[in-house]
């Protein structure tokens, strides 16, 4: 399972040196500003240490990361119209780089950083491109022209949707009836997708942990329900020049664990209530992407049909445990290993060997 996030964002906010980070493109940072209208679309590997242990561990012939599908939109700006916004309806989250940092050579769209300005502006954005997909689909049902082969309930559940939108509420905060989402489901609608809000900060600002309007930013985020992430685009391009051994020094000498390449990752997973569990062995070590709490049996279906059909046992153990005993050989001698069954719910970091019979 490939997830998808679409980048947002107003024009010269990083969102475009994000996309370079994530997905080893090289596209121009300046593009977007001058005025191109096509989004680009990547393949990032999402970084995971576990991974990486295992593969030092079984050193095996292919190592395989879970991948995070990424849409790079065209800057917004104030009234671009639903258009710049289609690339993104189908993606599974999106993320709204904002900017944080201040620059005289690169000057900010706007005149200034205002970041709950600029989260503002593009919040307005994704709520009237739901409006204008609302008004498109009412006007079509009612002209009667197809009017028979839509859900019995469409038309009032998008009058619904539409009177909240027009409160200038998002619809991830509407209370909908299984009946109503029932007769929605084949819409897609922007202001219901998760939202990640990546602060772009300089070098000082991530460094300090402090900025303009931290407390506020963190208080909207925390109301509206978005996971926020303080970046520092600059930093994390500097990371990735480096030589793989020299990266982990650098992130200590910054004072973090990770790259927020890595962060942002984890955070989609986090928003998309995904988790990955990993198999391991000496052809290949790779992490598999599921939905959490998904059952052992259905889990194994992930890797292959036949393994989910013939499944006897999961032979499991945490990757806490691994980590903590050394080897595999300890960890079977401390215990840490165990046999669940098919009602297992699959849990993040879990290393997995399915034993079936088929």
């Amino acid at each position: 399972m490939a997830l998808s996030c679409g980048l947002i964002g107003l024009p010269l906010t990083g969102k475009t040196t994000f996309f370079n980070l994530l997905s080893g493109a090289q596209l121009a940072t300046s593009a977007f500003a001058s005025g191109k209208t096509a989004a680009s679309t990547g393949h990032a590997l999402i970084p995971d240490i576990r991974v990486d242990y295992l593969a030092a561990m079984f050193k095996p012939k292919k190592t395989t990361y879970a991948q995070l599908e990424i849409i790079d939109i065209p800057g917004l700006t104030r009234g671009a119209g639903s258009e710049f916004l289609t690339s993104v309806r189908e993606a599974d989250a999106l993320a709204h780089i904002v900017r944080g940092f201040a620059s005289a050579e690169v000057l900010h769209v706007e005149g200034e950083t205002a970041i709950l300005r600029d989260i503002d502006l593009v919040a307005a954005e994704l709520l009237l491109a739901d409006l204008q997909l609302i008004e498109t689909r009412l006007q079509r049902i009612q002209s009667g022209a197809k009017k028979k082969l839509e859900h019995p309930l469409e038309e009032a559940a998008l009058e619904k949707c539409q009177a909240f939108l027009l409160e200038e509420q998002p619809l991830s905060a509407l209370t909908l009836t299984e009946e109503e989402k029932e007769a929605l489901k084949h819409i897609t609608f922007l202001t219901v997708k998760p939202l990640l809000i990546v602060v772009n900060l300089d070098e000082d600002q991530f460094s300090a942990g402090d900025w303009r309007e931290k407390q506020q930013v963190e208080e909207y985020c925390a109301a509206q329900g978005h996971e926020l992430l303080p970046i520092c685009a600059r930093l994390e391009e500097e990371i990735s020049r480096l030589p793989a051994e020299e990266r982990g020094l650098f992130l200590d000498e910054l004072g973090v664990t990770e790259s927020g390449v890595s962060r942002l990752g984890k955070a989609l997973y986090r928003q998309l209530g995904l988790i990955s569990f990993l198999t391991s062995g000496a052809d290949e070590v790779k992490a598999w992407t599921i939905k959490s709490g998904l059952p052992a049996k259905q889990a194994a279906g992930k890797i292959h049909s036949d393994i989910e059909r013939g499944f006897i046992r999961a032979e499991t153990v945490a990757f806490k445990h691994l980590q903590e005993a050394g080897s595999m050989a300890a960890a079977r001698e401390k215990g840490y290993f165990r046999l669940e069954g098919k009602e297992y719910p699959v849990q993040d970091g879990d290393i997995i060997n399915f034993r079936f019979n088929v």
